[in-house]
């Protein structure tokens, strides 16, 4: 079993755990607000099954109906868990609503809000690992676990804070008002993750910093070359799809000519963890003298 599904597994644990623990804690105090807090933690549970089934599927090898892999199901999961936020929120407004119409007191908020906080910690001791070693295996499913996690644990954050307010002052409207200030940021995160994962399901091409990168390991190790156009890339989970034309001289062999692109390949899999490069090449003739100076 590989680190990403290990990672993925420790996520339906823990979301498991942290929703029985905010469960109590809405139980113990009836809070609309810890109620919203814990309908969040039901779409964690339900995002790291598809994080966990995305992972899996995602290591599966390239076949002959996926000769590139099947890396892009992990922004389907992504996609899938902004869906479910967005349900998540509009069942909280649903709530909100109908306890701004019949305000009730909290009943045992030290409690309640003890619990949560515990569960919040947990939640925000994974968050951390799971944005850390997503981001170094780069697994957009895990990431978008990860920021999501990083979002509930904000939102918790306020929750028990104005929870805390509305037992101390007896303001019983504020308790809705909170759970309506949830769904607000479960929503802007869902638009987030949602937004991200569309672009790797466009082929966004890869960050500027990261392609300049892999423009200069290209001017640095395709000596015998003349120049190199027409970069492209792609990202695809934890794969970068580069690829470009090279212009060699055209009395050069196919040899000689493979042996400098074999040597730029190489250099981009030092440089690019996961490249896979694709070199199309082509005569003088063809050269645009736009594109990147051999060093």
């Amino acid at each position: 079993m590989n680190r990403l599904i290990t990672l993925a597994y420790g996520s339906l644990v823990v979301g498991i755990v942290v929703l029985g623990l905010k469960y109590a804690a809405y139980a113990v105090t009836g809070s609309i607000a810890l109620y919203s807090d814990a309908l969040e933690s039901i779409i964690n549970v339900a995002a790291a099954v598809a994080a966990l089934v995305a992972v899996r599927l995602s290591a599966i090898p390239p076949d002959a109906n996926h000769p590139y892999g099947h890396h892009k199901v992990e922004y389907l999961s992504a996609v899938l868990e902004g869906v479910l936020i967005v349900v998540a929120a509009l069942a909280i407004v649903r709530e909100a609503y109908l306890g701004y119409l019949s305000p009730r007191t909290l009943e045992d908020p030290g409690l309640g809000l003890a619990i949560n906080g515990v569960a919040s910690v947990i939640n925000a001791a994974w968050s951390t690992v799971l944005i850390r070693q997503g981001r170094r295996f780069r697994s957009p499913a895990l990431v978008a676990d990860g920021r999501h996690l990083a979002t509930d644990v904000m939102s918790s954050v306020g929750v028990l804070a104005g929870v805390g307010i509305a037992t101390v002052t007896g303001w019983a409207i504020l308790d809705p008002i909170l759970a309506v200030l949830v769904a607000v940021n479960i929503l802007w995160s869902g638009w987030v993750l949602v937004s991200h994962s569309i672009g790797g399901l466009m082929d966004a091409a890869a960050p500027p910093e990261e392609l300049e990168k892999i423009r200069v390991v290209i001017s640095k190790n395709a000596d015998g070359a003349i120049e190199a156009h027409d970069v492209r890339t792609r990202h695809a989970g934890p794969v970068t799809f580069v690829d470009f034309h090279l212009v060699v001289d055209g009395s050069k062999t196919v040899s000689e000519a493979h042996d400098i692109c074999d040597r730029i390949e190489n250099a981009l899999r030092d440089s690019i963890k996961g490249a896979v490069v694709t070199i199309h090449v082509e005569p003088e003739a063809k050269a645009k003298h736009t594109g990147i100076v051999v060093l």
